[in-house]
C-alpha cells in the first residue's frame, strides 16, 4: 500500500499524535507499505527523513513550539498523482486534515481519520468566549467525522462519545500500541535517573511523562506528591516533559517546600530511546490527566514493568485495568495519595501489579495494533477498487 498521512504536527514536535504517527509508520513499513507524510515545517529543523513533505508554517500564538501550516503547496496535485496513493489517513479535522480530505475527494481515494483528541477539552487555551468555542469545536469536528470513510479512535470512551453524536461513519477502536520489542532490548540494571540526578539510593522514584500543560492537571499531581512525601520522605518525583507551565510548576514545588534537586526533578523532553531508560529507572508511574483520549504513556510505563496510579478519566480506563495492572482513583487528593502509598508500602501488592502491567503492554503492542489498522486500510481500498470498477463499467456501457 501507498499511504498518505496528513497531520497538523510532526517531528520535531513531541506529542501523543506524533508518537502515534511515528509508531504506526515504523510498523507499517516493516510490513512492506510505503508512507508519505504531509506536515507543517519547523524553524531551524533540518529534515532527515525521506517521504516527508513540509508546508510553510507559522508559530501558534499560544504555544510557540507548535506551528500552524499554511495550506498552500504548489504542485501538490501533481505530486500526489506521481506518488499514486492508495489511501489517505488524516490526524486532525483542522488545517492539514482538511487538505487531506480535499485531495482524497479529488483523487477518489478512501480517507481515514484518527480522532486523537477530544478537541473541546482544549478550549481553555482561548482567552475569551470559551463556551461558544466549545460548541463550535464539537460541531466542526463532528461534521468532519461525517465526511470521512472510516474513523479510528484510541479508546472505547471516545467511540461512545462519537456514537452519542449520531455520527454514521464506521468506527474502529485501535490504540497506538507500544513497541515492546524496544523495551525488551533495554537493561533495567542501568538507572539513568540515579546516574544523572542527585536521587538518594534509598528513594523510590515516582515518574510522570506528559507535556507540561493545563489539561495534564499537574498542579494536582504536585500537591498529591507533597502529601506522599510527608508520609514517605524516601520518595522522588520525576517529571519528564516540556511545556509552557514549567516555570509555574517549579514555583509550586518551591511553595510546597520541596527541593528541585532531590524531591521533584524536571528532566525536560528526552529522545524515545532515553525515555525507555527513564521508565526502567522508575518504580511507579503516576498520572493525573483528566482529558486523555488514550494515554499512551501509561502503556509505555507498563512495558517497563511499572504499575500505574492514575485518575479515572477518558482514555485511561481502556489502558489501565483497576485492581489488576494499576489503581484508578477519583480526582481526590486523599484517595490518590492512599493509592500511591499502597503501591509503595506493600511489596507483594507491587509485584502483583508489576507482573500484570507487563502482560497488558504485550496485549497492546504496536505490532498487534498495526495489524488491526492494516485490516481497515485493506478493506477500504478493496471497497474503493470495487466502486471504481463499477463506475468504469457504467461509463463503458454508456460510451458511444
Amino acid at each position: 500500500m501507498k499511504i498518505g498521512i496528513f497531520t497538523d504536527s510532526y517531528k520535531p514536535y513531541t506529542s501523543g499524535v506524533v508518537t502515534s504517527i511515528t509508531t504506526f509508520k515504523k510498523e507499517l513499513e516493516k510490513l512492506g507499505h510505503q508512507l508519505f507524510i504531509f506536515a507543517p515545517n519547523y524553524s531551524n529543523y533540518v529534515e532527515t527523513e525521506e517521504g516527508v513533505y513540509r508546508y510553510y508554517s507559522v508559530p501558534a500564538p499560544t504555544n510557540p513550539d507548535f506551528t500552524l501550516a499554511i495550506p498552500v503547496f504548489p504542485g501538490m496535485k501533481y505530486l500526489l498523482r506521481k506518488l499514486d496513493l492508495d489511501i489517505i489517513h488524516v490526524h486532525s479535522p483542522f488545517t492539514m486534515g482538511r487538505v487531506g480530505l480535499h485531495y482524497a475527494r479529488r483523487l477518489n481515494l478512501p480517507i481515514v481519520f484518527t480522532y486523537h483528541t477530544l478537541y473541546d477539552q482544549y478550549i481553555h487555551y482561548l482567552p475569551v468566549a470559551q463556551e461558544l468555542a466549545r460548541e463550535m469545536t464539537v460541531k466542526f469536528s463532528n461534521n468532519f467525522c461525517r465526511q470521512v470513510d472510516h474513523l479510528i479512535v484510541p479508546s472505547s470512551e471516545v467511540s461512545n462519545i462519537l456514537s452519542s453524536y449520531d455520527i454514521p461513519t464506521p468506527i474502529s477502536v485501535i490504540p497506538t500500541g507500544v513497541p515492546v520489542q524496544l523495551f525488551k532490548a533495554v537493561s533495567r540494571r542501568e538507572n539513568i535517573l540515579r546516574e544523572r540526578y542527585d536521587i538518594p539510593a534509598e528513594n523510590k522514584i515516582l515518574l510522570n511523562v506528559g507535556r507540561l500543560t493545563k489539561e495534564k492537571n499537574l498542579e494536582f499531581l504536585l500537591d498529591a506528591f507533597a502529601r506522599v512525601h510527608r508520609q514517605k520522605p524516601q520518595t522522588t518525583l520525576v517529571i519528564t516533559a516540556q511545556g509552557p507551565l514549567e516555570s509555574a510548576l517549579k514555583q509550586q514545588v518551591a511553595e510546597l517546600g520541596l527541593s528541585l534537586e532531590r524531591d521533584v526533578i524536571f528532566t525536560g523532553a528526552v529522545p524515545f530511546e532515553t525515555l525507555i531508560q527513564v521508565y526502567y529507572s522508575a518504580d511507579l508511574f503516576i498520572f493525573s490527566s483528566m482529558t486523555e483520549t488514550q494515554g499512551l504513556v501509561l502503556v509505555e510505563a507498563m512495558a517497563a514493568g511499572l504499575p500505574v496510579v492514575a485518575i479515572k478519566a477518558y482514555g485511561v480506563l481502556d489502558m489501565v485495568d483497576h485492581g489488576i495492572n494499576g489503581l484508578l482513583t477519583a480526582c481526590d487528593q486523599e484517595e490518590f495519595t492512599r493509592a500511591v502509598l499502597r503501591m509503595l508500602n506493600d511489596d507483594k501488592v507491587y509485584q502483583f501489579f508489576r507482573h500484570n502491567a507487563l502482560l497488558k503492554a504485550e496485549e497492546i503492542s504496536s505490532q498487534n495494533m498495526t495489524l488491526e489498522l492494516e485490516k481497515v486500510y485493506q478493506q477500504l481500498i478493496n471497497k474503493n477498487v470495487h466502486r471504481r470498477s463499477r463506475v468504469y463499467d457504467w461509463l463503458s456501457r454508456i460510451a458511444p
